[in-house]
């Protein structure tokens, strides 16, 4: 491998992990509403992955892409408060599934992850300018 296809599995590496900080901001901003626009509850949404193989067709074609963004199927999350405009007959209103806590630990591995390959591709073009100086002297 070349140091030149380092960049590109990084490169696919930060454009997955900044699908999936997407797909967390979206879940953490819908965590507190009752419903959406359609009168459904939200449900909390997550990025599948999937790894790509270097072939001889597209060497470059190696890393990670998003492969899907699912939902959630857990059950919303049900509050008492019959007092709400959208209670059930029991007083109930559906939330949307998401965890605060697990979006948080989400999105803080997804950072981590982005910092590291945009570390990488920092790495990566260093090594390739004291290579390219070598070959001056």
């Amino acid at each position: 491998m070349s140091l030149t296809n380092v960049f590109h599995i990084a490169a696919s590496a930060l454009t997955a992990q900044s699908m999936r900080l997407n797909a967390v901001a979206s879940n953490m901003a819908n965590a507190d509403s009752a419903s959406t626009s359609t009168g459904e509850s939200y449900k909390a949404k997550q990025v599948v992955f999937q790894a790509m193989a270097m072939n001889k067709a597209s060497p470059w074609a190696q890393g990670v892409r998003m492969k899907e963004v699912i939902e959630d199927p857990s059950p919303p999350r049900m509050v008492y408060d019959p007092k709400h405009p959208m209670a059930d007959a029991k007083g109930y209103v559906a939330y949307p599934n998401v965890d605060a806590v697990e979006e948080m630990v989400n999105m803080i591995s997804a950072s981590r992850s982005y910092q590291t390959n945009a570390e990488v591709m920092n790495t990566t073009k260093s090594l390739l300018q004291r290579t390219l100086a070598i070959a001056q002297t």
